[in-house]
């Protein structure tokens, strides 16, 4: 087993742990950097991994520096699954819906007023993504088993 820490290391945000077995890929939590514009910027910074390869998300918790990733990776073509608690899910489909839309409205404010190096500013994810996202998601129970890959 392999586990390569993604984020949540060197601070408390951007939480993501790859962990790998010999046939299996599994990315456990998913979140957004927060905080300082050096660590946002890392949101944008392609992950070094091969998201075809990830067989699931597991997700700990909803809180943004958690989950907050999971509509990037689905924008880039992630389609696995994500399993985490029916309570987390329902958690999740408001955060990342309103984080969605939150970011549309600071890129298009940004662009409004010129505050931005960038002529066109553009949201990590908008709401829409957020929303296509929670296809993905699995609930599972407290307590529940299930196999991921070997």
């Amino acid at each position: 087993m392999n586990i390569t820490f993604l984020g949540g290391t060197e601070t408390v945000t951007g939480s993501k742990f790859l962990v790998e077995t010999g046939q299996t890929r599994v990315l456990v939590d998913c979140g957004l950097f927060q905080g300082y514009k050096w660590l946002r910027k890392r949101n944008r910074q392609p992950l070094p991994l091969d998201i075809a390869s990830l067989d699931a998300v597991l997700l700990t918790h909803a809180h943004l520096d958690h989950s907050g990733y999971i509509p990037v990776l689905y924008k880039q073509g992630f389609r696995g699954a994500v399993y985490t608690h029916h309570a987390t899910r329902e958690l999740c489909s408001i955060l990342l819906a309103d984080s969605g839309h939150l970011q549309e409205e600071e890129a298009h404010y940004l662009g409004r007023h010129k505050l931005s190096r960038h002529e066109n500013p553009e949201p990590l994810y908008d709401q829409e993504d957020a929303e296509a996202c929670m296809e993905l998601f699995q609930s599972v129970d407290f307590h529940q088993v299930i196999q991921l890959g070997d």
